[in-house]
């Protein structure tokens, strides 16, 4: 199987993005699979824009720029109007239906999931809604594994008591979220 996917996380400062991005390369390497992870960030600490380029391929990677993107997570209306243009005509586009209105985007293909309520409401913290979304994205895209996946928030989380549970929750969630 060839595999080869250019991912884009993208969302407001403080909302996981760089991480949700870390843990998509993380889960690759995991798979024995080449990746690349390219953070982009404002100067602020919250509340700017964030985003992060996943690459993963079986091939040797040439750029870690996104010049195709088959994917990309936009937790937010600012992002999605941002990248939306950039996507290639077959890509999975998740997008958070918690905080960004669906009928502004009709006839567009895009997946929409509440992704902040699901964080709040079943895993009971808003911020593991970047999980939940990665959880979503790599049901669709069939790529990295689950289990990978799961491994690598294991091992992100290591350190501090209870993170790493509540976030393999959030993962689950969306990837058990029937899309």
């Amino acid at each position: 199987m060839k595999t080869y996917n250019e991912i884009i996380i993208a969302g407001f400062g403080g909302q996981g993005v760089l991480l949700a991005g870390n843990i998509l390369a993380q889960s690759a390497m995991e798979e024995g699979l080449n990746t690349t992870w390219f953070p982009s960030y404002g100067a602020e600490m919250r509340g700017g824009t964030a985003n992060s380029t996943v690459i993963i391929s079986d091939d040797e990677i040439g750029s870690p720029i996104a010049f195709n993107p088959s994917g990309l997570i936009a937790l937010n209306a600012l992002s999605l109007d941002k990248f939306l243009p950039r996507m290639s005509e077959n890509a999975v586009i998740i997008a958070n239906s918690s905080i960004i209105n669906e009928d502004d985007y009709k006839n567009k293909n895009i997946i929409f999931i509440p992704i902040s309520e699901i964080a709040d409401k079943e895993i009971g913290n808003i911020r593991a809604a970047n999980m939940v979304a990665v959880g979503a994205l790599i049901k669709a895209l069939n790529v990295p594994a689950l289990d990978n996946v799961l491994n690598a928030v294991k091992n992100a989380f290591a350190k501090k008591e209870g993170l790493s549970e509540l976030n393999i929750k959030a993962v689950k969630a969306g990837y058990d979220y029937k899309i």
